[in-house]
């Protein structure tokens, strides 16, 4: 590569490397090989050339003398199979690999880089090193203007920062719309410290921020959830700028206020802007009527239609997308449908969406046959159903455990070529599992991977446990290899699981083997493993694993619930240890929590019989206030 320079260009490549020597620093060991590569063939002490402004300064008295030194470079050599360098015996194809590999890595880096210094460069007022002199910059403001608009758009609001940065210094500033794409730009970054910053810069400069200019940047505050300074930034535009919020104000406002549920505020914030003067737009409207619905509170909602019709405005199919989905959201499936009905009749055709709300409400409900109903109804009137339909579709009959008929929506889908993620293969395995379906559920492993779905760790979970409802632990593990080999880690629902199925197949040394395991892999067990490894050693009669184990649970600060109590309590009954069991019945009470019945009348049957009277009749008035 060396050789190819030629001795009149070398004092102009230097200097260039000059000028990028930061860039290529920053590039880590790059820098430092093409220094050793330079220092070495051009005979440059290294030990003497470490600066790069040393490097620029270096001049040729005899430029061919230069270029008959470089030509002695044996190319041929240097990439022969087995040559090694004569003086350390190094193999430079080894070198010209590595260089190769951090090259690739970094060239399209370099070349967003690039081209961001090019586009700077071409367009900077600063001088002759850019080839563009003051007199002609004035004349090309109408370009630099929009090259700052489209670098904004693009995502390049930086380099767009830059251009307008050198122009402000030569006294140039540019106009309202400029500066809205720049904010705007900064705002989609995430960068709203910067972007306030511009825009208190406009008032320096002269340049007055507009109404867009306002809901930019309000807009910008809203997404990242500061609605409190979104909501002072509209008080500055009207009492220090006499601007006047418009409806896209109030859409963004109402939007953020009724994501936080601060819905009674929206409203009225929404009529004191408006001041009553204008009429609620359909975007404001629906935009209430949603916040409403997914907070519950479909009387207000309907309040807001009937206003929203009162005053004339037309509806449209998303108003009522947005009313039908809060009555689902409420379990109001009549008044849905009743909506999708009025819908009809005043000659609005519901579309993919309208049929995939009432689809999942019908399915949240356990209505699971109106579902099925309605996808049918999609196909006859020319909607296709999606994956969204089919998936809650499925997932619904799985629920009800019937799956055979999922299988069939399942068909249909990989009919229309239409495959499925591992969700719905998931559901559909589970489901057979569930139902003691195994061999099922493994037909539906195959066909998953012969779709080219990839199996996940859910879809493991789900046929470990199809497996232990079963009875069948030993392939359990297997599948538990398996996956690991394929690089997906068990977690704690993959041990769970198995430490179950190996505590009711009275193996209780695998269970204790899982449990360490999981603890080495930083797998932090939780009230279900305990629950199970309790469960197994008190099937075993180990009294003193089982206090371990409950103290252990304790230590831990698990989040607890009355199962390891009941199952303690009903253990300690067996083995004649009633103090004990007295103990943790007190414990729970004063935790609140509430066991099975069956667990108070054996306990107070036990203490009864030991002659612990006044302790039974107590559990038993216990017993009495839970009936």
């Amino acid at each position: 590569m060396v050789a190819t320079i030629v001795a009149g260009d070398m004092q102009l490549f230097l200097f260039k490397w000059n000028i990028g020597i930061r860039t290529i620093n920053s590039l880590g060991c790059i820098g430092q090989i093409m220094l050793e590569c330079f220092c070495k063939k051009s005979t440059i002490n290294e030990s003497e050339s470490c600066r790069s402004d040393e490097l620029a300064n270096i001049t040729f008295e005899n430029p061919l003398a230069v270029d008959e030194s470089l030509s002695h470079i044996d190319t041929q050599g240097l990439f022969s199979g087995n040559h090694k360098d004569y003086k350390d015996g190094r193999n430079p194809e080894l070198v010209f690999n590595a260089m190769d590999m951090l090259l690739r890595d970094s060239l399209e880096r370099l070349k967003n880089l690039r081209e961001s210094l090019v586009i700077f460069g071409a367009n900077s007022p600063s001088g002759a090193c850019f080839g563009i002199q003051e007199s002609c910059f004035k004349s090309q403001l109408p370009a630099q203007v929009s090259l700052i608009r489209t670098l904004a758009m693009s995502g390049k609001v930086g380099v767009a920062l830059q251009l307008q940065k050198e122009m402000l210094r030569h006294s140039v500033v540019v106009d309202a719309v400029t500066y809205n794409h720049l904010i705007n730009g900064l705002c989609k970054m995430g960068k709203l410290l910067q972007a306030t910053s511009l825009f208190k810069e406009m008032f320096e400069v002269g340049c007055y921020p507009t109404c867009v200019t306002y809901n930019t940047l309000i807009k910008g505050y809203c997404e990242n959830g500061n609605v409190d300074e979104a909501l002072r930034l509209v008080k500055s535009m009207v009492r220090h700028n006499g601007i006047r919020p418009n409806r896209i104000t109030c859409n963004i406002l109402v939007h953020a206020l009724c994501d936080t549920g601060l819905l009674e505020d929206a409203r009225r914030l929404l009529i004191e802007i408006l001041k009553e003067q204008e009429e609620l737009n359909i975007i404001t409207s629906t935009i209430l009527i949603d916040g409403y619905g997914k907070h519950y509170k479909m009387n207000q909602a309907v309040k807001c239609w009937n206003d929203m019709i009162g005053k004339g405005i037309q509806v449209d199919i998303v108003a009522y997308n947005a009313l039908i989905k809060g009555f689902c959201m409420a379990g109001e499936m009549k008044l849905a449908f009743g909506c999708f009905s009025k819908m009809c009749k005043h000659g609005f055709s519901p579309d993919r969406v309208t049929y995939n709300t009432l689809i999942s409400g019908f399915c949240k409900e356990g209505k699971v046959e109106e579902a099925c109903e309605l996808v049918s109804r999609m196909s006859l009137v020319g909607i296709a159903p999606d994956t969204i339909s089919y998936k809650m579709v499925i997932q619904g009959l799985c629920r009800q455990d019937e799956i055979f008929k999922a299988v069939e929506f399942l068909n249909e889908m990989l009919e229309v070529s239409m495959i499925p993620a591992a969700l719905v293969w998931n559901v559909l395995i589970y489901g057979f599992g569930k139902v003691g379906k195994l061999q099922s559920a493994l037909v539906i492993r195959d066909q998953m991977l012969k779709f080219g779905v990839e199996p996940n760790i859910f879809t493991y979970n789900t046929l470990i446990f199809a497996y232990i409802k079963n009875g069948n632990i030993d392939e359990a593990l297997q599948l538990r290899r398996d996956m690991m080999l394929e690089g997906i880690f068990p977690d704690v629902v993959t041990y769970n699981l198995l430490i179950y199925g190996a505590c009711h197949s009275d193996r209780i040394q695998i269970a204790l083997h899982l449990h360490h395991e999981m603890l080495k892999r930083g797998c932090n067990p939780d009230i279900i493993t305990y629950t199970e490894l309790i469960q197994g050693y008190c099937i075993k009669g180990m009294t003193q694993e089982v206090e371990d184990c409950f103290r252990e649970m304790m230590r831990n600060d698990v989040v607890l619930d009355h199962v390891p109590y009941q199952i303690l309590i009903k253990y300690y009954c067996k083995v004649g240890e009633l103090v004990k069991a007295l103990k943790l019945y007190h414990e729970i009470s004063e935790m609140g929590f509430v066991c099975r019945p069956s667990t108070y009348f054996s306990l107070s049957k036990k203490l009864e019989k030991s002659g612990f009277v006044e302790e039974a009749a107590e559990v038993c008035t216990h017993l009495s206030t839970l009936e």
